[in-house]
C-alpha cells in the first residue's frame, strides 16, 4: 500500500472511531451521577404517578434508563431519564405515527424560560393532542430534537444522565 492510500485509509479510520468507540462519558452516566427522584411537580402543577401499562415495561425492558408517567390533571407528562447514547430513544412524533395518529409536522417553539421544545398535533378519530418534547443534560444544556442529542451524545459533547419531558394536551 502506498503511503497516499495509508494516509487516505488512516485518515477514514481516525473519523470514524468516535461514531464507533467513544469515551464512556457519552455512553453512560456521567461518574459520580446518581439517580434523583422524580419530580413531584411541574411548571408548578403537582404530578400523580401514572403505573405503565404491562405492554410498556415490556417494551421498555432493555431501554437505557427509566421511563415513568404522570398527570398533572390537565396534561399527560412522560419523563425518560437516559444513561447512554442509544438508538432506542425515539421522538414523540414517530411513536403518535405508530399508534395511528395523524402527525402534522413538528415546530419548534420556545418557552417563557427560552427553553425550545419540538411540538406537534396529533389527531386520531376526531380527537386533538398537541405533544411537546425536549431533552436536557446534568449541566442543562438542552436539545429540541432526539437526533441532535443523539449525536451529541455519542460524539462526546455532552454527558448524561439525560431527562426527555414530553408533555401531552
Amino acid at each position: 500500500m502506498n503511503a497516499a492510500r495509508m494516509l487516505v485509509v488512516s485518515a477514514l479510520l481516525a473519523a470514524l472511531t468516535p461514531l464507533v468507540g467513544g469515551s464512556s462519558a457519552a455512553r453512560n452516566v456521567r461518574p459520580g451521577a446518581t439517580p434523583t427522584a422524580w419530580p413531584r411537580e411541574f411548571q408548578g402543577h403537582a404530578l400523580t404517578p401514572i403505573p405503565l401499562a404491562e405492554s410498556e415495561r415490556r417494551f421498555l425492558a432493555d431501554f437505557p434508563g427509566d421511563v415513568a408517567r404522570f398527570t398533572d390533571g390537565e396534561r399527560d407528562i412522560i419523563l425518560r431519564r437516559v444513561t447512554r447514547a442509544t438508538r432506542r430513544l425515539h421522538p414523540a412524533d414517530d411513536c403518535y405515527r405508530a399508534w395511528g395518529y395523524a402527525v402534522e409536522t413538528p415546530v419548534i417553539r420556545a418557552d417563557r424560560d427560552g427553553v425550545r421544545w419540538r411540538c406537534f398535533m396529533a389527531r386520531k378519530e376526531g380527537r386533538r393532542r398537541e405533544i411537546c418534547e425536549y431533552l436536557r443534560d446534568a449541566d442543562g444544556a438542552h436539545w429540541s430534537d432526539v437526533s441532535s442529542w443523539y449525536w451529541a451524545a455519542t460524539l462526546d459533547r455532552t454527558a448524561g444522565p439525560w431527562l426527555v419531558t414530553t408533555v401531552a394536551r
